[in-house]
């Protein structure tokens, strides 16, 4: 069974995702990738084929929240700009409780997205 993952990005941390999809492409290429619509539209730039929901700000962090919930998520990864300022900010909480909620493993920088990608691959 395809693990199935989250991909989110603020901004200020697209160029960033997308570099780190491209150095792990060959474990991204094994996954059902979901992601927020402006972040899935530059990870599909990779080849990579991409479930895009709304964008962050549009409702696609809670749309992603939602999966969580429901169990249909095996890990998110959440690129934050921590020094940014974001409207959206409550539906950032919200993703977050839902995380911790539900067990929903979610890493918010590449270092730990690292991690929790090689031990999904592990697994």
């Amino acid at each position: 069974m395809k693990r199935r993952i989250a991909l989110i990005a603020h901004d200020g941390k697209k160029a960033e995702i997308v570099a780190f999809v491209k150095e792990h492409f060959e474990i991204f290429s094994t996954m059902a990738l979901t992601a927020t619509g402006t972040t899935g539209g530059l990870i599909e730039q990779t080849g990579l084929q991409v479930n895009k929901k709304l964008s962050g700000p549009n409702g696609g962090d809670a749309q992603i929240a939602a999966m969580a919930a429901e169990g249909l998520l095996d890990a998110i990864l959440f690129f934050r700009d921590p020094l940014g300022k974001h409207p959206h900010e409550p539906d950032i909480q919200m993703l977050m409780r839902i995380c911790d909620a539900h067990d929903v493993p979610l890493a918010t920088n590449p270092a730990t997205a690292a991690l929790l990608l090689y031990g999904l691959a592990q697994q």
